[in-house]
């Protein structure tokens, strides 16, 4: 079996972030949001992942992931030529790579924390053509939501209904045989939508309607869509909480209180500082004069000084200056810098992209 995982799309949700690099590729914890499929993948057992990319993102996509050894995976690369093509097209462009073979298609921005070995084994041992990943969500409206039989069988799949029929969603984890490669074929193959793709709906639909075996299988675990500005805050929040294993890789100067859970990297300088775990702070960062509150994730090469920062992510080489109000629920781009404040608020909140200046 093999696993197909995207690092393309738009990101318009996460603009101006995704500006400068592919939100797939962007930190959460103080981990690139793609590791954390890889990671998901290579525990199920699967050793073959194709990664497909936009034209001109290979270099990008391959800076970040390499050939998958430091998984244990062999990474392929495959070319969608059309980034608006839509989950189906990535689908459509891998079937030469999956050579017949079982797959999956994980998405590169979906989080299943506690993995999905289960899925995995559910699919290669009971081998339906097709197979839809589905959990509880109370915001269902917005995502794609099944529609079963009285015998409790998949006949359905609506995008985004206004009035779900129950409270079960599906997200981005799917399932299929190499049937599906002759839904892309023929006088009735699958069409584009009204938004120009070709939806990851329509070959689940074409399976069942030639009478192919579709499974549905629930998710019981915790599952993270990062993919805009709240829900990025929140699974930081969320992993640092549950994942974060502390560690002290660096000299805390006298005068610095570190408590709860945190990691401190190598090479850093934290001076006369109050750190409150969790808080996860990579290499080559200095704290000085400050106080680091929980949820904040510090990227590498940070200068934080005379400052107050909680509950934020910062991305490489961001610099904050004496900021008399705290900087709180906030993303960061890189080489960002904020200094100095008049202190007529009682917090500060941002979400700016690569190389911003802000002087307040």
């Amino acid at each position: 079996m093999k696993a197909i995982i995207p690092t393309g799309g738009m990101g318009s949700r996460m603009q101006p972030m995704s500006f400068y690099v592919n939100k797939h590729f962007l930190p959460v914890a103080n981990k690139p949001l793609i590791f954390y499929p890889v990671e998901s993948i290579a525990a199920s057992g699967i050793k073959e992942v194709l990664i497909t990319y936009n034209p001109g993102g290979l270099d990008l996509a391959k800076k970040f992931l390499g050939d998958g050894s430091n998984w244990g995976l062999k990474f392929t690369y495959v070319v969608q030529e059309n980034p608006r093509g839509g989950l189906a097209d990535i689908v459509r462009v891998c079937e030469k790579e999956l050579k017949g073979d079982l797959f999956l298609l994980h998405l590169g921005d979906n989080i299943f924390t506690e993995g999905i070995k289960t899925q995995v084994d559910y699919f290669m041992n009971n081998k339906p053509n097709g197979m839809v990943t589905m959990l509880k969500f109370k915001d269902n409206s917005r995502l794609g939501v099944p529609v079963f039989n009285k015998k409790g069988e998949l006949v359905d799949y609506l995008e985004k209904p206004q009035k779900p029929p129950n409270e079960y969603a599906i997200p981005g984890l799917y399932f299929f045989d190499n049937n599906v490669f002759k839904c892309f074929s023929g006088k009735d193959k699958i069409t584009p939508s009204e938004r120009g793709e070709l939806e990851i709906r329509a070959p689940y639909m074409w399976l069942i309607k030639h009478g192919y075996k579709v499974d549905v299988q629930e998710y019981k675990g915790k599952w993270l869509d990062p993919g805009k500005f709240d829900d990025w805050i929140d699974s930081n929040q969320y992993l640092l909480d549950r994942t974060l294993e502390p560690k002290i890789g660096s000299k805390i100067e006298e005068g610095s209180d570190i408590t709860g859970r945190v990691y401190v990297g190598e090479g850093c300088t934290i001076r006369n500082s109050e750190i409150r775990g969790p808080v996860s702070i990579k290499n080559n960062v200095s704290i000085i004069d400050s106080y680091i509150g929980p949820y904040t994730s510090i990227d590498e090469g940070c200068l934080i000084e005379g400052s107050r920062v909680e509950n934020c992510v910062l991305m490489n080489n961001v610099k904050i200056y004496k900021v008399k109000q705290q900087i709180d629920n906030s993303l960061i781009g890189p080489e960002a810098s904020i200094s100095s404040t008049d202190g007529k608020h009682s917090c500060l909140e941002f979400f700016i992209g690569e190389k911003a200046n802000i002087k307040l």
